[in-house]
């Protein structure tokens, strides 16, 4: 019997009963553990204050360290670049869509002064890039929570992953899909990361679900991310897509105003998708970026 151990909100339980029945179908006998993070028991502060790696994903791999589980279950924009000894990305499945969308109204068509709730330090300053005029405020919880709040009349509009949307049925509620050269999507946004021990039945059983294009893209992001050494208190982002053999990413580092906010784009060889990240990470830190993450951590 393999155990996955998973957060309990609606999309993270989601994630791990898609990936129960692809190991299903596989002939593999799988239960599923719900194991509270501390992200989960944190509702009231915004993300970036509480500013703590592997907040969604801590209390998990010490299920798997500790043989508790055998795999984890993640939305791979939550796990670090750095796992613990003993611990691997062991697969990434094909990625759902990987950009962040708007709920309630189109960006153009939000009055002059318009309130717009989101969680994330990336959107917020590259939202306040494209409508300076816009008043960005704070929101937290589960999707059908944030999505309570718009309902009943907190923000104009809300900022969330079209990932996350379209997996819980709510595609219909998009109101504009935005592309990555307008807002940058966080790194491995869209993807599910399955985490096991570097060795074992988990470890042999997820490898079938791995799909390579997505695993090579997430790398390159993921080599941005390590590059750059931010965290939940910098906007980051980083997009890549693989076509032909080839790996192209493109990046942002942000001030948390958005006052600033420096872009640049990489390409290359699939097998060397992460160290194509790293370069276009250190080629950001050299043209700004490390003043700002400076600015931050100071």
């Amino acid at each position: 019997m393999l155990v996955i151990a998973s957060r309990g909100s609606q999309l993270a339980l989601w994630q791990a009963h898609w990936v129960e029945a692809q190991l299903q179908a596989l002939g593999h006998e799988v239960r599923i553990e719900i194991i509270k993070t501390t992200g989960d028991k944190i509702t009231d502060v915004p993300l970036a204050k509480v500013g703590t790696k592997g907040l969604f994903t801590k209390e998990i791999e010490e299920a798997l360290l500790d043989g508790r589980a055998d795999l984890a279950v993640h939305s791979l924009k939550d796990l670090p670049t750095e796992l613990p000894e003993g611990l691997v990305l062991a697969a990434v499945p094909e990625r759902e869509d990987p950009r962040d969308a708007v709920v309630g109204r189109r960006l153009d068509e939000l009055a002059l002064g318009a309130k717009v709730g989101t969680s994330s330090l990336r959107r917020s300053a590259q939202l306040r890039q494209l409508r300076p005029d816009l008043v960005i405020e704070s929101v937290r919880g589960n999707l059908d929570t944030r999505l309570r709040k718009l309902d009943e009349g907190r923000y104009d509009a809300i900022l969330l992953a079209a990932a996350g949307l379209k997996r819980l049925g709510w595609a219909a509620r998009i109101a504009e899909i935005l592309d990555a050269d307008r807002m940058c999507s966080a790194v491995g946004q869209g993807a599910l990361a399955i985490e096991t021990r570097a060795s074992g039945a988990g470890f042999d059983a997820v490898r079938a679900l791995d799909h390579a294009a997505t695993h090579s893209a997430v790398d390159a992001e993921r080599g941005v991310l390590a590059s750059l050494g931010g965290g939940c208190q910098v906007p980051i982002g980083a997009h890549a897509t693989v076509d032909g053999g080839r790996v192209r990413v493109q990046a942002i580092v942000a001030s948390p105003d958005g006052g600033e906010l420096i872009r640049g784009t990489a390409e290359g060889a699939i097998a060397q998708a992460e160290a194509t990240g790293r370069a276009l990470g250190a080629e950001l830190l050299d043209r700004g970026a490390r003043r700002i993450l400076d600015q931050v951590y100071a």
